[in-house]
């Protein structure tokens, strides 16, 4: 009984240390008290390992991926050294031992996700089915349960339907619905893994939906998920996070301007959650085109994050193209050798390329010529490609303002007297991008033949060879959107 009520102990303390940690974010008091139990308490270094490994998500730093695996390692041998002395003796203690093992386990297969080899994929495969297979042994432990399956379910959801198949013969499933209703479980408990619960749901609903899906994640649930954190902690960097990122999706970018600089000055310990602001930031100024803002926050990324150089150098070069000729010289930048920087600034996670990044450094080719072509509207473009036009579309006068640079930039693509062989590309990509601002202001019959001018010219599409299947997607989303969804199926069907 006395081990039982340590236990307790250990666990209100933990869950006292974690939400304060998670919605205040990174107190070093906090911290600190974390890592001098971590030898002692099992829970403690499952907490330390899951900073470590959050800072070397946000960092992609070498260093900080070996601490943090180091550290799960470590983890993982107090997580096993309690089962193994405990499990004959002390149940209640033994279930916490697995299901602190079964986190460990998915937090290390994560992190071996990023080795640059096929064999460190296969490890990370391995380490998650060792994970999951214990969060559907203990269904009875609720609170690690809900948010281990929810996350494993909600995650393999997102795979496609051929790779999903094969995890469910492995042993895997990944049903969205029961993903979402196990983490509504444990969130709405009062128990040690809440806040990360409600976290899983809100990077989800904040994030994946947008960039992943069509931007239709459930805004009112964020709200309210948020709501009891926000009240208790209103000037916690992560909750003032969030709640920039509910109003940019709103369409409320002034308002979250303000919330992201607060969350800037809420703390200083991690650069990291500086840099997501950035990134926010970035955002909704290009989404006002208030390009020289933009641009400030593209190039303190491009400075001080490791993430992603490409992406981030791509991003600077696309928003000052924006800006006229004599902007960006008064700002000592060359929008040429930024371009020229691209290819060489490029990750591979697993042995692959990252889509986007590969993506960029294809549009940049076109600067590597003794006589580089510009790019029409790399910025818009790049908008696109992070699923930017569901955003701004909350906000008509900002659409209509991007659609008036679109055509300002085809009617100096039609009065080019000396026309490149990116010619037609670029205007297929304005095409596109016109298209998209049309749907969104319920102009559907002027967005139809901009998707069809795309679709019709695909055998003299030369360099961007995504255009058409995306037209395609669009297309199938606008006559969604009017009702016929035959129609909408069979232009899906033509994108396979």
């Amino acid at each position: 009984m006395k081990n039982n009520n340590s236990l307790q102990k250990t666990c209100v303390k933990f869950k006292s240390i974690s939400t304060v940690w998670s919605t205040n974010l990174y107190s070093l008091l906090n911290l600190r008290c974390v890592f001098f139990r971590k030898n002692t308490s099992m829970y403690h270094a499952v907490g330390y390992s899951s900073i470590l490994l959050m800072q070397a998500a946000m960092t992609f730093d070498p260093k900080d991926m070996d601490a943090a695996m180091t550290s799960l390692k470590d983890a993982l041998t107090k997580c096993y050294f309690c089962f193994n002395v405990v499990h004959a003796f002390f149940p209640p203690e033994e279930m916490h031992a697995e299901i602190c093992c079964a986190e460990v386990l998915m937090q290390k297969a994560a992190l071996t996700f990023l080795d640059e080899s096929i064999i460190g994929f296969i490890k990370g495969g391995m380490g998650m089915r060792n994970s999951y297979q214990i969060f559907k042994t203990h269904v009875h432990f609720r609170g690690g349960v809900s948010m281990g399956i929810g996350s494993f379910n909600l995650m393999l959801s997102l795979f496609p339907a051929r790779v999903l198949r094969l995890m469910e013969f492995l042993g895997f499933s990944g049903n969205r619905e029961l993903g979402l209703a196990e983490l509504r479980a444990g969130a709405s408990s009062n128990n040690l893994r809440s806040i990360l619960s409600t976290m899983t749901m809100l990077m989800f609903h904040l994030y994946i939906t947008v960039i992943l899906g069509t931007g239709d994640g459930n805004l009112a649930e964020c709200e309210s998920l948020l709501k009891p954190y926000a009240e208790r902690f209103p000037n916690g960097a992560l909750m003032l996070f969030f709640t920039a990122r509910i109003a940019v999706l709103k369409g409320n970018f002034t308002f979250a301007q303000e919330k992201f600089l607060a969350c800037i000055a809420a703390q200083e310990e991690w650069r990291q959650i500086h840099h997501l602001c950035y990134w926010e930031l970035m955002w909704t100024y290009s989404f006002e085109q208030n390009w020289k803002e933009a641009y400030r926050y593209a190039n303190l990324l491009s400075k001080e994050n490791k993430w992603s150089q490409a992406i981030y150098v791509y991003h600077k070069a696309a928003i000052l193209s924006m800006l006229p000729q004599e902007e960006v010289s008064k700002l000592g930048e060359n929008v040429v050798a930024l371009f020229r920087q691209v290819e060489g600034l490029r990750l591979r996670i697993a042995g692959k390329s990252i889509p986007t990044e590969k993506f960029a450094a294809k549009k940049a080719e076109r600067y590597s010529s003794p006589s580089p072509v510009k790019l029409v509207v790399p910025a818009l473009e790049m908008m696109y490609v992070w699923n930017g036009f569901t955003v701004v579309g909350k906000r008509p006068d900002l659409t209509e303002s991007i659609l008036s640079t679109l055509e300002k930039a085809e009617k100096q693509l039609q009065t080019n007297l000396a026309p490149s062989e990116y010619h037609l590309d670029d205007q297929c990509v304005i095409q596109l991008l016109k298209g998209l601002c049309l749907r969104e202001l319920g102009l559907l019959d002027r967005a139809e033949a901009c998707f069809n001018h795309v679709i019709s010219s695909e055998k003299d599409i030369k360099y961007d060879n995504y255009l058409v299947p995306f037209t395609m997607y669009e297309l199938g989303l606008l006559h969604k959107q009017t009702g016929d969804v035959n129609k909408a199926i069979a232009v899906m069907e033509r994108v396979k």
